[in-house]
This record gives structure tokens, sequence and C-alpha cells, in this order.
């Protein structure tokens, strides 16, 4: 970019939050002191002046949501950077700290960056809710759960081994819930759904998460010029209600409390057997 003199038809993203320094408590987090650090070293890094969406990669759960706000703002107003996006946190900590933005003219949390795909549909609690009120875009990571919705893997009995992304996150923390006989199960009907509709399952399943709601974009990896394409096929075709709806019942999250309390027979209950709809919220 610096060569070509394309910097400014680029969206230029990093993160700020896990430690560069082992044994030194201030090399991460998301204090003050570690927020401008992390910033100034990536502009140094990267050989740029400002950073166009700079991410909280992970909630730290220590600093008070108005340091890192008003951190934050100050580095936008500071031109260094332009937006600020959230990543890996809790549903009431980011709605927390989106009202204290609200409340005192801060520039707003405009996207948050969390893990969406059909075998992890968690953030569809709150999450998705506080993006659609909140006035936030989702951009989801791992939309092929580590390469188990490409079709390669089919079974609880497949072979891990060899080079892949899923091999290597076997033993990683982020993922270990992820190896069970229910997505084992949605990764089967992935298959089946696609052979229906022509497409190969890694597609059908980045067109699933992109026409999600409050889902702005989806972070893809590829490392040769056929998979990019690949993967940008994915936006190129609708998936027929009937077989969405298949995807959606095999793959639907357990509601639990108080979840259970705002569906079905209790929203009755709460309208006196009148029905309620909401005809307005904020766009993500």
């Amino acid at each position: 970019m610096k060569d070509r003199g394309g910097r400014d038809r680029v969206v230029l993203a990093t993160k700020f939050g896990f430690g560069r320094e082992e044994g030194n408590p201030n090399s991460g987090g998301n204090g003050r002191k570690n927020i401008y650090d992390a910033l100034h070293t990536s502009l140094r890094r990267l050989q740029t002046d400002y950073i166009d969406l700079y991410w909280l990669h992970n909630w730290d759960t220590l600093t008070p949501a108005e340091e890192v706000m008003s951190t934050l703002d100050d580095l936008v107003r500071s031109g260094k950077v332009r937006y600020v996006g959230f990543s890996n946190c809790s549903g009431w900590y980011l709605g927390r700290a989106q009202t204290i933005a609200e409340l005192r003219g801060y520039a707003p949390i405009i996207a948050l960056q969390l893990e969406y795909s059909l075998v992890e549909r968690n953030i569809e609690r709150e999450h998705v809710p506080a993006a659609l009120e909140l006035g936030m875009g989702i951009t989801p990571w791992s939309p092929l759960a580590s390469g188990l919705l490409t079709g390669r893997y089919q079974s609880s009995g497949a072979d891990l081994r060899g080079e892949g992304r899923l091999h290597a996150v076997r033993e990683h923390p982020a993922f270990t819930d992820l190896f069970t006989e229910r997505n084992w199960a949605i990764a089967e009907e992935l298959v089946k759904l696609a052979k229906q509709l022509g497409r190969p399952p890694a597609q059908v399943a980045l067109n699933w998460v992109t026409n999600r709601p409050a889902v702005s974009s989806t972070i893809i990896g590829a490392t040769k010029l056929q998979q990019l394409q690949d993967n940008l096929a994915s936006l190129d075709f609708a998936i027929p209600a009937e077989l969405e709806k298949r995807l959606n019942d095999i793959s639907a999250p357990d509601i639990h409390y108080p979840y259970n309390f705002f569906t079905g027979e209790f929203t009755r209950m709460v309208s006196s057997g009148t029905t309620v709809v909401r005809t307005a919220a904020r766009a993500a």
C-alpha cells in the first residue's frame, strides 16, 4: 500500500488487548496505558498515521467501561483512529459502554466482532438484539467453525490429522466445545442441504451467517486466490426459505432462563393474550 499509494482506498483495522510482553501486566488489557501503547506500536509496525477501525480484542473483566470509552474517544478526536469496535465481550458490558458513549458524546461502538456460525449461535441471546438496538454492525469471526462447516469433515469419527485449521485449533481454549455430537449433526445436515442447492457446504454456511440479522460483514480467511473467489461466491445465491428453516432448526441454541420468559406463552401472558408487534428498531 505504501509503494502504490493506495492507503485511502483501504479500511485498515487492528486490535488491542492481549499482552505483548510476557510478565508485564501493563502490556495487555483494556486500560488507558495499554490502549495508547498498543496503538502507537501498531502505527509504527503498519507504517501509517491512523487506523480506520480499532478493535478491543478481548474484554479484560477489570477496566471500567468509562475508562475504555473515554480513551477510545480521545484517540478518535486526535485523528489516530477513525472508528472503534468491540470483540469478545459480555452483553451487559457492551450495553453499558455504548450507553456511556451516547450520554457523554463519545465516539460510539460501530461494530462487534464475535464468533458466529451455524454451530455457534449464542450471541443471538444478547449481542444481536443489542446490536440492532444500539446501532452496531456484527462482523462474525470463524463463520466456518475453523473448517468444520466446509464439508471436509462430516462425522465424529473424521480424521482430524493434517495441516488444516480444524486440526490446528483442537487444543485451543476457544474451541473446546467445537467437537460435539450436536455440531457434527449440523455439519452433516449442511452437506445434505448443500447438495440440494448444488453449492459447496462452505458457501452455504457463509451465505447463512452473512444474511443473519445485524450482520454487516463477515470475516473470511483464504490462503489461495481460488479460496477467496469461492468464498465470495457465497453472496451469489439465496437459500430457499424451507431449506433455511432446516438449518435454523437443527442449529437453534437451547433457550434457558431468563430467555424463556421472552418467548412463547410468556409473551402472550404479558400482553394479555394480544399480539404486540415492534414496528421500529435502529438499523445496524
